[in-house]
């Protein structure tokens, strides 16, 4: 092992050392600032709107509730079969 070698890597990390900063009377003050859009916002608001809707629309069930209860809810066929080719075809595997 060659002593000199050692001494001389040494030397270099030596003076890579780090070294006191000297403070000046002036300090910078940085801070972090977020700031969300407008889009962003009404976003949210939306978002929470409907989070906060009921998934049952209550006057549609109390219409039809009405009707199949005076006998006037009539279903057709055809158009229950119309609406399940169209949901077939819109699916994609």
């Amino acid at each position: 092992m060659r002593v000199e070698a050692y001494s001389a890597v040494s030397r270099i990390y030596q003076k890579g050392a780090a070294t006191a900063v000297k403070k000046s009377g002036s300090t910078a003050s940085y801070s972090d600032k977020l700031e969300i859009s407008r889009s962003a916002r009404d976003y949210q608001v939306a978002k929470e709107a409907v989070n906060n809707a009921s998934d049952i629309r209550e006057d549609k069930v109390a219409l039809i509730k009405a009707k199949m209860a005076s006998g006037n809810y009539n279903v057709s066929a055809e158009a229950v079969a119309q609406k399940m080719l169209d949901s077939a075809v819109t699916l994609s595997f």
